[in-house]
């Protein structure tokens, strides 16, 4: 009973979803659309190019789906209404810079020698409040620029990590109060640590599971998390925090380090010289053995990475066919949207299972990984 309360409750936060990303490309829709009016009229009176190049504009899905997937300096609560985030900015002869990025405004203005391109934060030398469009970017104070801010996908990490203290700290006090059968948020907890520890961990690691634990658990529920996250459009989620590669690559970069540190002698011989296989043939083999070192890591970076994002792009890119429809015909349109919501709750709740499935492979090919160092050598 109650996983179908959940599956409902996901699939009502889908349709919620739905209308929340409509009424906004909506909005934008019917901006574009007096915008193009309005420059049509101006492109008449004075016969400007400029204007009636700009009067050409449509919908442009790409945008609005990228704009959805990759991270940004603010984050989009409602309609026009957006959430600014401290941008935190040091550059050699500028110093520090904080301020909020509101003084931004939506990426359309400079200040304090910044600017937002394509969400990107680069310097420049245009005054305070210059249009962005007409400012150029300063190339060699960009390259020295180090980006300290704080993100959307970095507050969606910095809420993930509370609700994983939120969720350990209280099963470990329901622990605490005695050995019975757990309760609250343990009877939730357990299972997936004893799934973890012994189909994950004792399965792939042997003996010497005990010290990866905390590891393995760490990034199971990290991942599961900021995965079940990114499927609920309500501030403070909807992050796509585990599709950023700048995540999976640091998640995949401390497989990688523990896997050389813990790697053991036996390992290493096999890695470097296989034993029992002709020298001649180790020419071949040892540069292939050790390219799979780092193509390990690889794989678990680019996997991650792209499952979760080609699921957002999907389930945008079908809320986009309401628009480009719309534009052809708005009885189309509204056909469209029929479909696209539904095909959209069918895709959310096969992200549902994917955000379960990419934290198990991520896990279960660490300890793939850790165990393949840490295995002592069998003696016949």
């Amino acid at each position: 009973m109650k996983a179908l309360i959940r599956a409902s409750f996901l699939a009502l936060s889908t349709l919620f979803a739905g209308a929340v990303v409509a009424q906004h490309e909506g909005h934008a829709a019917a901006d574009t659309a007096h915008a193009t009016a309005d420059t049509a009229h101006a492109a008449a009176a004075h016969t400007e190019v400029g204007h009636e190049a700009h009067g050409t504009a449509k919908f442009n899905p790409g945008e609005m789906i990228m704009g959805h997937v990759t991270d940004e300096h603010g984050w989009h609560l409602w309609g026009h209404t957006s959430l600014p985030l401290p941008i935190i900015a040091h550059t050699s002869g500028r110093g520090l810079s904080v301020f909020s990025s509101a003084h931004f405004d939506h990426g359309h203005k400079t200040y304090g020698g910044y600017m937002l391109l394509e969400g990107k934060l680069v310097a420049t030398d245009a005054p305070d409040g210059t249009d962005a469009h007409h400012a150029t970017v300063n190339e060699a104070l960009t390259k020295a620029t180090f980006d300290l801010s704080i993100t959307k996908n970095v507050l969606a990490l910095l809420v993930s990590v509370a609700l994983m203290l939120i969720l350990f700290l209280s099963a470990a006090k329901s622990y605490q109060r005695g050995m019975g059968a757990p309760t609250g948020i343990a009877r939730f907890v357990e299972p997936i640590v004893l799934f973890v520890r012994d189909d994950v961990a004792k399965a792939n690691i042997g003996a010497h599971y005990a010290r990866f634990m905390p590891f393995l658990l760490t990034v199971f529920f990290f991942i599961l998390i900021n995965n079940l996250m990114g499927l609920i459009p309500i501030f403070p989620f909807g992050a796509n925090v585990s599709g950023s590669i700048s995540v999976t690559f640091t998640l995949a970069a401390i497989t990688f380090i523990l896997t050389l540190i813990h790697g053991n002698r036996h390992y290493w011989g096999h890695i470097l010289a296989m034993p029992g296989v002709p020298k001649p043939v180790l020419l071949i083999l040892t540069p292939v053995e050790i390219l799979g070192v780092f193509l390990r890591p690889a794989i678990l970076m680019i996997r991650l990475f792209a499952n979760i994002t080609a699921g957002h792009i999907i389930v945008l890119s079908f809320f986009a066919l309401i628009f480009i429809f719309g534009e052809i015909n708005a009885g189309l349109g509204w056909g469209v949207s029929i479909f696209s919501l539904l095909f959209t709750v069918f895709m959310s709740m096969l992200e549902l299972l994917v955000a379960f499935i990419q934290a198990f492979v991520f896990t279960f090919l660490s300890a793939m990984y850790l165990g393949a160092a840490t295995e002592e050598p069998h003696h016949h």
